[in-house]
């Protein structure tokens, strides 16, 4: 399993680092794993915009326009 703090903590501590997605660099807000009830199946990245998922291997899936308001 990824040790999602060792890949996305520096981002939440340094509010200078970003993610560029699509050329527009994004704050990232928070991370976490996510499952299908009964086993955890990868996990997401919550940036500004989108929830950026990745499968348990960290292998980017797709994208999805997020708003916190």
């Amino acid at each position: 399993m990824i040790n999602l703090d060792e890949y996305y903590h520096s981002y939440l501590a340094d509010k200078e680092k970003k993610f560029c997605i699509d050329g527009v660099y994004e704050s990232v807000i928070s991370y976490g794993y996510h499952c299908d009830g009964s086993d955890i199946t990868g996990h997401y990245v919550l940036t500004d915009n989108y929830r950026l998922v990745y499968d348990r291997s960290g292998v980017f899936k797709y994208k999805e326009k997020w708003s916190s308001g």
